[in-house]
């Protein structure tokens, strides 16, 4: 009854084949191997365009670093309140951009709107040098409330930032949960609706430690390498994040995995939906639920094994209070997650209620 993070899960039988497949001969080190060159080609042959591609271990470096690239010290980084760049990365996007501020916006909100944006220009100071200047949006996909961008929302988003000269980052942990949600292609929900730089999270769908920082805007890329290398995240056995990236990436093995996730996450919302003390909090469109109940409820889940995480009453719409009594919950399935494990803790329930 793991529901506490998709990253609690392992990683796919077909990756670490590919792991011990790749770790069984020599090869050049840093990423100069053909492991990390066939990645970087699968990479450009799903987003159907010439991209820039960059590996690191781990999603907070992945965001900080790509916006390094973005926005200069005295400049800022617009996002969504409950942003895991502004929660969650202990200021690392700070630090790695030299001191650039985070903006949070759209509180009670499920996404990142252009109306949000263009609220906070109306207001927003222009005296230089001694105001600072918003340079680049970042959205979370799918979003903190486990919402989904569709490609239309994104090119809305991407036009306003282009209107007032900012670029548009996505933090993409679950991108490919996103994509799994959606009938649309990875190249139309980026780059085709005006993104410029993805961080293309696989860890939490299968991966160990895999991410990717992916520019569109190859301009932008110019100073990663050394940025990635001062930072310390350039591995110099990076056949590690080629061979997971070609696993991922292969027979469509990363949408089968986030499919499944998904398909956990509704099947759990479906079956909670049956007990009226329960209230979702916000639709399930990925693998991400968050969930109003009763505290002596989870306190029973938790002590019978259960596992998932009390989580900011911040981050629930304007239309829900919590009660005396209540908290808000977030569940998450992943690949891993089984049907069985969604029986004993739905069966749990109905035992404490009753």
């Amino acid at each position: 009854m793991n529901f506490g993070s998709d990253n609690q899960a392992g990683a796919s039988q077909p990756i670490l084949e590919k792991i011990l497949q790749a770790n069984g001969d020599y090869t050049h080190g840093y990423g100069d191997d053909q492991w990390t060159q066939q990645a970087v080609n699968d990479l450009k042959t799903l987003f159907e365009c010439d991209i820039e591609v960059f590996f690191v271990p781990t999603g907070t470096a992945a965001n900080a670093l790509a916006l390094s690239c973005l926005v200069k010290p005295w400049e800022m980084v617009l996002c969504h309140h409950q942003a895991h760049i502004y929660v969650d990365e202990s200021t690392a996007p700070e630090f790695y951009t030299g001191g650039a501020r985070m903006i949070p916006l759209a509180q009670g909100e499920g996404k990142l709107t252009p109306e949000h944006i263009q609220t906070y220009f109306k207001t927003a100071g222009t005296d230089h040098p001694h105001n600072a200047q918003a340079k680049a949006i970042s959205i979370t996909q799918a979003s903190e409330a486990g919402l989904v961008y569709s490609p239309e929302e994104i090119r809305a988003i991407s036009q306003v930032a282009k209107q007032n000269g900012l670029y548009l980052h996505i933090d993409g942990a679950r991108f490919a949960n996103a994509l799994a949600a959606q009938k649309c292609s990875a190249a139309q929900l980026t780059w085709q609706a005006g993104v410029d730089v993805l961080s293309l999270g696989a860890t939490k769908c299968g991966a160990l430690c895999a991410e990717a920082v992916v520019f569109f805007n190859k301009k932008l890329a110019e100073d990663f390498s050394h940025k990635r290398k001062r930072s310390g995240h350039l591995l110099s056995k990076g056949r590690l994040f080629g061979a997971q990236f070609v696993a991922w990436l292969a027979d469509d093995h990363y949408l089968q995995l986030a499919t499944h996730a998904n398909q956990q996450a509704m099947q759990l919302a479906h079956r909670l939906s049956e007990f009226p003390q329960l209230k979702l909090a916000w639709p399930v469109e990925a693998n991400e639920l968050f969930v109003v109940m009763p505290t002596a409820l989870a306190n029973f889940l938790m002590s019978h094994g259960a596992e998932f995480y009390e989580w900011s009453p911040a981050a629930l719409p304007k239309d829900i209070q919590l009660k005396d009594g209540e908290i808000l919950a977030r569940l998450v399935t992943s690949f891993a997650s089984q049907d069985e494990d969604r029986e004993i803790f739905c069966n749990l329930i109905a035992e404490f209620l009753a």
